[in-house]
């Protein structure tokens, strides 16, 4: 992929922290591998790391490296890497360090050169401040990468996800389908929400959904695909 936006790309947003990003864009990556595409995760910043092997690293990172059929480094994947696990600002400031702009745009420039598909994966949920002056969907907006939301189901999820959905739209840009992910496995009246969001997304924003996965005890990426529409997402990742 030499073009901007490259032509099988997308970035994946949430209703709010903590809602499976990862486990999603890892699904998504391991989905486009088994198109026989060679596949690249982006997570442009992250917040928080641990002992990983000896090593300090974040776990967000690491779990889209194991997925991507790319061989890429950390810092490939994530140019903005920080220990404390807070807002990505704060974590900035702390480090005494900048989360520049122009150095997570090259980034993406870059994996997209060297990838059939990227997946780019946003902080937190959609608005979440990188600097003084901007925030993930500012990110987003210079992107310009169709949008994937993932719903995090629970208690308050139509209004997180119809709240996220306008605010896509109002930076111009296309919600091409949203993917439920189970977070609580007692979550009462699940399938009353997702009716209700699958028919209010689609008819207000012409978002598909993409999936629905339920609570499961593995985070393996392929069983997270499993889960996943495959003619819907061909439809998101179709090249022209």
């Amino acid at each position: 992929m030499n073009r901007w936006p490259p032509a099988r790309a997308c970035f994946v947003t949430g209703t709010d922290t903590e809602v499976g990003k990862t486990r999603i864009s890892a699904a998504l990556l391991h989905w486009c591998a088994q198109q026989g595409w060679r596949s690249a995760g982006l997570k442009p910043v992250a917040a928080g790391t641990e002992l990983i092997h000896g090593q300090r690293a974040n776990e967000d990172v690491r779990t889209l490296r194991a997925a991507a059929s790319l061989p890429l480094s950390d810092a490939e994947i994530c140019p903005f890497q920080f220990e404390a696990a807070c807002a990505p600002h704060i974590a900035a400031r702390l480090e005494g360090r900048a989360i520049e702009r122009g150095v997570i745009l090259q980034a993406a420039r870059d994996l997209a050169a060297r990838a059939d598909a990227l997946v780019v994966e946003g902080v937190g949920g959609f608005c979440v401040p990188l600097g003084p002056d901007w925030d993930t969907a500012d990110l987003a907006q210079d992107l310009g990468l169709p949008v994937v939301l993932v719903v995090g189901l629970r208690l308050g999820c139509i209004n997180h996800a119809l709240l996220t959905a306008e605010a896509v739209r109002a930076r111009g840009l296309r919600l091409a389908g949203w993917i439920g992910n189970a977070i609580d496995a007692r979550m009462p009246w699940r399938e009353d929400n997702m009716a209700y969001l699958r028919e209010r997304l689609a008819r207000q924003h012409g978002a598909p959904c993409l999936g629905l996965v339920p609570w499961l005890p593995s985070t393996d990426a392929a069983a997270v695909a499993a889960h996943l529409d495959d003619a819907a997402l061909r439809a998101v990742f179709a090249h022209p």
